[in-house]
């Protein structure tokens, strides 16, 4: 028996820049969380999110965000 198609999660790419001058490019962020009143800014608490989860696995602090911004589109 065939499989039923699953429903495909829209992705919106962003660059991280964080406050030591490093920067993350491409982060992903689900489009659903976007819009609204609030525009991207949604974004910086799922990246947020995101590197809380890496530090906890590295063993290393976060990093503090200083700028959030969308990839460009290629």
């Amino acid at each position: 028996m065939a499989k039923k198609p699953t429903a495909r999660q829209e992705f919106v790419l962003f660059d991280v820049i964080y406050e030591d001058g490093s920067q993350r490019s491409n982060r992903r962020v689900p489009a659903d969380v976007l819009g609204g009143l609030d525009g991207d800014e949604p974004a910086r608490e799922v990246i947020m999110e995101q590197d809380r989860s890496i530090a906890e696995k590295s063993g290393l602090p976060p990093l503090q965000i200083k700028l959030i911004k969308r990839s460009d589109a290629k």
